[in-house]
């Protein structure tokens, strides 16, 4: 496990990608800024301290932000959405109590990494207009999206940010792409690594853009496309901005509702993340789901009552933590200690941040979420992996998350049960009717998928035939398919003069057939 010179880095990075992450959220949500960042804070101090995820990092989720807005309305006051938020981090925790988190072990690598590519594909969708300077309120990515991604939307959006180029941000987004790019490659600047290459971007951002200023320039990017974080000046400035929850709802039926499904769209997602994040992790450490609910439970409670937004493990934080080289969860607490830094001490200096820099940063980050390399390698796993994976893709691009992945797994659990259909060793009458024996060799699991394919093997067997059913290989038969095995080598096999072998069988899975007068052979060789 990494200490905390071996994560400043990293820490710093996920710090720089989650500042401008926090306030959007807030915004898109219609929450106040400052609630973005207090989620950011406590996904970064309190769960990050809690879990025991090494890649994973909490905060506010884009995913959630239809589900606030639409429950702040719904709800008519900001409070009264707190109590549900409070609701939602107890349920969460009782999920994690009744160790529900191992519903992630059921996520298909194909769809996992879907999901991860069309995240990819929405950051880079979303974060171009920073990186060009593009700049109106009647069209920005949330008003063009709100209905979802569409193919026409998405053109119309591309068009509209395309002519409206900003030369100064482009400037900016493309000095610290370079940057970003070549900070860890040149050998020249290996005594320099100790400053990661996203704050080397940052700074050169600020000056890039002081320098335009101070020239008089064109080039000038404005206010409305730099980090605006709130500024108190006093103590009581900073806790005026605290909000507490209206203890009320808890009376409200609206807000129990709001409150169980923020608790189930944040776990799902909370879930996919982590699973998501195990796969980044580069020494392939696995996170304990049912602690990370309970870490996440506790986290929204304490957010909550703060004034802070929904909080769940989210994948464009992670995924920065682990491309920045994080090695254990010090990172995250790091990024979480470095918000609350910087909104007690250094607004005024954040806020000279262009958003062009952040948007270089989060370019890369999808890029290497959605990078063609990725695709490529899925096209040639075979259809089973690449379709249910490309399925994901498009899915979570033109629909949302969760819905993505609802149909990423459906199709995934397609091909499982078409292929596990297959598995079992079927021959056709005419296959049959001249062998002088007949080989069953079973899979290594046999449900009552294989029950078929198995039945109708098994009835085409001719009378005076030798049949091997060889389950050596097999860990586990459902009982279904046993008793017909058992049914064809006891009653069917004396009948019809049909010697049966079994082998590799259980002792108990031959009980049956050793009580009964027929053909049959037990082999003992291999017990399971």
């Amino acid at each position: 496990m990494g200490g905390i010179k071996e994560n400043f880095s990293s820490g710093m990075v996920v710090f720089l990608v989650a500042l401008p992450l926090c306030l959007g959220i807030a915004l898109a949500s219609g929450a106040p800024p400052l609630s973005g960042v207090i989620a950011g804070i406590i996904g970064g101090i309190v769960i990050g301290t809690i879990s025991n995820s090494n890649i994973s990092v909490s905060g506010p989720a884009a995913g959630l932000a239809a589900i606030v807005l639409s429950t702040i309305t719904d709800l008519g006051a900001f409070e009264l959405f707190l109590c549900a938020g409070l609701i939602a981090g107890i349920l969460q925790l009782i999920l994690g109590f009744i160790r529900a988190g191992s519903i992630s072990n059921y996520f298909p690598n194909s769809v996992i990494e879907g999901m991860l590519a069309g995240i990819g594909i929405i950051i880079i969708l979303k974060q171009l207009p920073y990186a060009v300077g593009y700049n109106s309120e009647n069209f920005s990515s949330e008003v063009v999206f709100q209905n979802g991604y569409t193919f026409a939307s998405i053109l119309k959006y591309l068009t509209a940010v395309v002519s409206s180029i900003h030369p100064g941000a482009v400037i900016v987004t493309a000095v610290s792409i370079a940057i970003l790019i070549t900070w860890d490659h040149i050998p020249a600047l290996k005594k320099l690594r100790l400053l990661p290459g996203a704050l080397v971007a940052v700074i050169a951002g600020i000056l890039l853009n002081a320098a335009f200023i101070a020239m008089g320039s064109s080039l000038a990017i404005s206010s409305d496309h730099l980090v605006t974080l709130p500024v108190p000046k006093t103590a009581q400035d900073f806790a005026a901005l605290l909000t507490m929850p209206d203890f009320a709802g808890f009376m409200n039926p609206k807000v129990w509702i709001a409150g169980a499904t923020i608790a189930i769209v944040a776990s799902i997602e909370t879930l996919l993340c982590i699973e998501a994040s195990d796969r980044l992790d580069q020494q392939r450490r696995i996170t304990d789901t049912n602690l990370e609910l309970r870490a996440q439970g506790i986290g929204n409670m304490a957010s909550a009552l703060i004034g802070g937004l929904p909080i769940t493990s989210v994948v464009v934080r992670s995924s920065a933590n682990a491309n920045a080289g994080a090695t254990s969860k010090i990172s995250a607490i790091i990024h979480g200690v470095l918000l609350l830094a910087c909104v007690l001490i250094l607004p005024v200096i954040l806020n000279l941040i262009p958003l062009a820099t952040l948007a270089a940063v989060l370019l890369l980050v999808g890029y290497k979420l959605a990078s063609p390399v990725k695709i490529k390698h899925f096209l040639r796993k075979g259809k089973f992996q690449y379709i249910p994976f490309l399925a994901t893709i498009f899915a979570v691009v033109f629909t949302d998350l969760l819905t993505g992945v609802a149909i990423g797994m459906a199709i995934a659990i397609f091909y499982v049960l078409q292929g596990n259909m297959k598995r079992a060793y079927y021959f056709s009458r005419e296959e049959l009717e001249d062998a002088d024996a007949i080989t069953l060799k079973l899979a290594e699991e046999v449900s009552f998928l294989n029950k078929a394919a198995i039945k109708k093997t098994l009835k085409n067997i001719q009378s005076n035939s030798k049949v091997i059913i060889d389950a050596k290989g097999t860990s586990y038969i459902t009982s279904d398919v046993l008793e017909m095995i058992q049914d064809f080598a006891n009653i069917r096999a004396k009948e019809e003069d049909i010697q049966v072998e079994l082998i590799g069988f259980r002792t108990n899975y031959s009980d049956y057939a050793q009580n009964h007068h027929s053909h049959v052979t037990i082999d003992h060789r291999r017990a399971m």
